[in-house]
């Protein structure tokens, strides 16, 4: 490896390694979880969306298939107020894969080759606005990413925040032991992942995504939720209120790119 980007791995290891167990860290040998990163582009204009959409479906998904990293899930929001967003999901083996990719599609030649517009592209007319990018960890219960039938659909992003970092735990208890994705999977939402925030913006949070034919399978799917016997006990136990565990709820509406994995 050449001395820069071994200090660079170095760093990135180090930097990680700082707020995420070194438990964590060990997942790699287990491969028990997967790890994801979520990311989401904000853009001005239609044109850095077709150049972002150009250059994941034939650049970058290509190059992460190659490295292994699959299914990638591309979306764009359903009802944007204004220049949608672009929602990304990567999945990742381990920490050090996510450090490692990087260096990686830098050394893919096609890569470089093919995402050539949205890799150089210049200040005065960039690709995107920003990025921001969160990593999370594969729930216990739910430790794979699982692809829906290939279909028109909708998916749901959900996102609770919580107001300790205990309160975030006693969350993960609720879905992983408690039988909250149990519930999702009996009544059919299709969950399509269920991550614990590691970094990221506005935590402690978790993230999951969930998918509907459409929006009347959305609203009767938590119509049924919502009266389902065994969410009701759930939901009463003391310790799982929501009022002391769950800060707030973003719920954001997407719908697949034509070339997602997902």
């Amino acid at each position: 490896m050449k001395r820069r980007s071994f200090v660079k791995a170095s760093l990135l290891t180090t930097a990680i390694g700082a707020v995420i167990p070194q438990s964590v860290m060990a997942t790699k040998s287990k491969h028990e979880r997967d790890f994801y990163e979520l990311r989401v582009y904000t853009l001005k204009n239609e044109g850095q969306q077709n150049l972002v959409e150009q250059y994941f479906n034939k650049a970058a998904i290509p190059a992460l298939n190659r490295i292994s990293n699959k299914p990638i899930g591309v979306f764009k929001e359903l009802q944007p107020s204004g220049q949608t967003k672009i929602y990304v999901l990567i999945p990742h083996n381990s920490p050090e894969d996510f450090i490692a990719l990087d260096d990686k599609l830098s050394a893919d030649k096609l890569y470089q080759q093919q995402g050539t517009d949205y890799l150089n592209a210049p200040a005065s007319s960039p690709a995107y606005e920003r990025i921001e990018s969160s990593f999370l960890r594969a729930f216990t219960h739910f430790p794979k990413i699982e692809v829906p039938e290939n279909k028109p659909r909708i998916f749901e992003l959900r996102r609770y925040e919580h107001a300790t970092e205990n309160a975030g735990k006693k969350k993960l208890e609720m879905f992983n032991d408690a039988g909250e994705i149990d519930i999702f999977k009996r009544l059919g939402f299709k969950p399509v992942f269920f991550g614990e925030t590691l970094i990221g913006e506005l935590r402690p949070n978790l993230i999951y995504m969930i998918t509907f034919d459409d929006m009347e399978s959305h609203d009767n799917h938590w119509k049924s939720f919502i009266g389902d016997e065994q969410w009701k006990k759930i939901s009463v136990i003391p310790d799982y209120a929501d009022a002391k565990l769950v800060s707030r709820i973003t719920s954001t509406l997407l719908t697949p790119l034509p070339f997602s994995q997902i």
